[in-house]
């Protein structure tokens, strides 16, 4: 698994030349609804095994979580199960909000 930061994220999101990955936030609903990085599907930690079917396993995933600890357990799993493109973002969503968007809600 790769990881990457709060700024590497951003720069990527707005670099046109690459195509953007799947930004995908395994917090509960309720987290989500506080704050989430533009673009990102919510799909809690605890269904990422009985969804993981939904996703393809041949995109780029950028794992997200409040901190990164549960980002980077759903990746782990979502690579034992064939996902080989996976990337964890250090630091989650408050990482996002202390270096790349200060406006962000937090909790």
């Amino acid at each position: 698994m790769q990881h990457i930061t709060a700024p590497q994220l951003h720069t990527w999101l707005n670099d046109s030349s690459r195509k953007p990955p799947l930004l995908l936030d395994v917090r509960e609903p309720w987290e989500f609804a506080t704050c989430h990085i533009p673009g990102a599907v919510n799909i809690p930690m605890h269904t990422v095994p009985a969804r993981h079917t939904e996703l393809d396993s041949n995109t780029e995933i950028v794992m997200i979580c409040h901190h990164g600890a549960r980002s980077f357990q759903s990746g782990l799993f979502l690579e034992r199960a064939g996902f080989g493109k996976i990337t964890n973002l250090q630091g989650g969503v408050a990482a996002w909000a202390q270096d790349v968007d200060a406006t962000m809600p937090t909790y």
